[in-house]
């Protein structure tokens, strides 16, 4: 099928889903960012404009730091899309990130062509309460009480989610709700229906110009994602007792198979050397960073849904807020692994990231992520260039698994992960990305979910599978979680199916 667009706009309706906030008018990425005047490179002005319905909301605006490299001459590096993977046209389509059934959700119907028509309803009761406290909350009395009196959990196997966009949602005031009514925080809910871990977006500079907070861009109040907020939301995690899953994209917006866009502060490099060096920096400093307080992550993921490559492009003067309209960086340095010269340099950054990993901790697992789940050629074909080729030391291999992209069913892949781990006797394995939905905002709660966390519970090596954004509904499937009045309650038919006593 080729890299499907439904991977990248899941990426992109990600990068807008701030499902609490009306959203303001898409225009031109344009701005620089926090400390980039500190770096020495060159940004491209953006004269692309992106149209779009707007609802007028009054944000605070934080000017929050961007992420400080230890070293700040570093790198550049762009890369091609692999047209030997590339065969099918992307697509183009709208999305919801929430049910259009409840008029008072605090949601959005957005896309790269929206008419006045597709957005839900808006009221005064359903926009989030708006708050001058536009930081990430950073001292220990912000973090949720760890009890001594939870049992402790048990880490042979990561039933994880990813909850990258829920601090989005607090800066607002969402709370969040129990199947039986009782407000927990979203930890001590997760833990009450066996979740035990946690997934952790992370971008290079994203207040910067195409970044995923830049000015005029939807997240433009605060700089989502970026080191400061990993780290706060970091602690919030251990001091829940949660096991900690890092993702960090070496972009300053989604990195998916269709964008792998070198951050700003890279892009003054002539070598891959020079990347590669930045990659190691970038990765060391913040690793490090979560280490001092005391968060260090359990597994670290280089790079996001990177089968076409990674570090592979640059943005022109067309390029819009969604990461539309790149280039290819210099053959020289871009790592797309659809050409010999890419396929030697991503293997680079990949071993400069999982070397930065390991030179903060020995224990931290390095874990590589790709899509493309139905097609097996790609994934032996991506595999066997990696790890027996390039010799990448990776500890885990991860996996982008959505019935709704044409993924299959769980019980569909289960011959090819058994493979896998027959083949790679010295990795473990994850799938990194879940939900089972089986149309754009729907799941037919056929234990499909459980299954998929079921399965990889009982083969060798699979070490654990990670619901994405159980707060958000789109192309992917519906949400874990119903928004009601700017709060999110639990769904019990939901939830129930990760009950021991679920059926099978």
């Amino acid at each position: 099928m080729g890299y499907q667009m439904g991977y990248f706009e899941k990426g992109a309706a990600c990068a807008l889903c701030l499902a609490v906030v009306s959203f303001l008018g898409l225009q031109a990425c344009g701005g620089d960012s926090g400390n980039a005047a500190d770096f020495d490179y060159e940004v491209v002005q953006s004269s692309a404009s992106v149209q779009r319905d707007t609802i007028p909301l009054d944000l605070s605006v934080s000017s929050s730091a961007d992420f400080s490299l230890s070293s700040p001459d570093a790198t550049l590096s762009s890369a091609e899309l692999s047209q030997s993977l590339s065969s099918s046209a992307w697509l183009t389509s709208s999305f919801t990130l929430l049910p259009a059934s409840s008029a008072s959700d605090p949601r959005a119907s957005f896309g790269r062509e929206l008419s006045s028509a597709m957005l839900p309803p808006h009221s005064s009761d359903s926009k989030p309460p708006r708050s001058s406290a536009s930081r990430p909350p950073q001292s220990s009395a912000s973090q949720p009480p760890s009890s001594s009196a939870e049992p402790p959990l048990d880490f042979s196997f990561y039933r994880g989610a990813d909850i990258s966009t829920v601090q989005e949602y607090e800066r607002f005031g969402a709370k969040f709700y129990d199947v039986d009514g009782t407000e927990k925080d979203v930890f001590s809910l997760l833990k009450n229906h066996g979740f035990n871990a946690i997934r952790l977006k992370t971008f290079v500079s994203p207040k910067a110009q195409y970044g995923y907070a830049a000015q005029g861009c939807d997240h433009d109040a605060e700089a989502y994602a970026d080191k400061e907020h990993v780290v706060a939301y970091a602690q919030k995690v251990k001091a829940a007792g949660m096991a900690f899953l890092l993702d960090i994209h070496y972009s300053d917006n989604w990195a998916d198979p269709g964008n792998q866009v070198i951050p700003s502060r890279w892009r003054g490099v002539q070598s891959s050397d020079a990347l590669a060096d930045s990659v190691y920096d970038y990765t060391y400093d913040l690793v490090s960073a979560l280490k001092q307080v005391k968060a260090t992550p359990d597994m670290v993921q280089i790079g996001n849904e990177t089968t076409p490559g990674i570090l592979i492009h640059v943005p022109n003067s067309q390029t819009n807020c969604w990461g539309d309209n790149v280039d290819k960086a210099p053959t020289s340095i871009n790592g797309d692994m659809g050409t010999s010269s890419g396929k030697a340099n991503a293997a680079k950054y990949f071993k400069a990231g999982i070397r930065a990993v390991k030179a903060v901790s020995q224990d931290i697992k390095a874990v590589l992520h790709i899509e493309h789940l139905h097609d097996k050629s790609t994934i032996n074909w991506w595999m066997t260039e990696i790890f027996k080729n390039q010799k990448v030391p990776a500890d885990v291999m991860g996996f982008s698994a959505y019935t709704a992209y044409g993924d299959g069913q769980p019980d569909s892949w289960q011959g090819l992960f058994e493979s896998l781990a027959s083949e790679y006797p010295d990795l473990e394995f994850i799938v990194a990305e879940y939900n089972g939905g089986d149309a754009k905002n729907h799941y037919k709660y056929d234990g499909s979910r459980r299954r998929t966390d079921e399965m990889v519970r009982s083969l060798d090596r699979w070490v654990g599978a990670f619901f994405w954004e159980p707060t958000m509904y789109g192309e992917w499937g519906s949400a874990l979680f119903d928004w009601r009045d700017g709060n999110l309650y639990a769904n019990q038919e939901a939830f129930d199916e990760y009950k021991d006593d679920a059926p099978h």
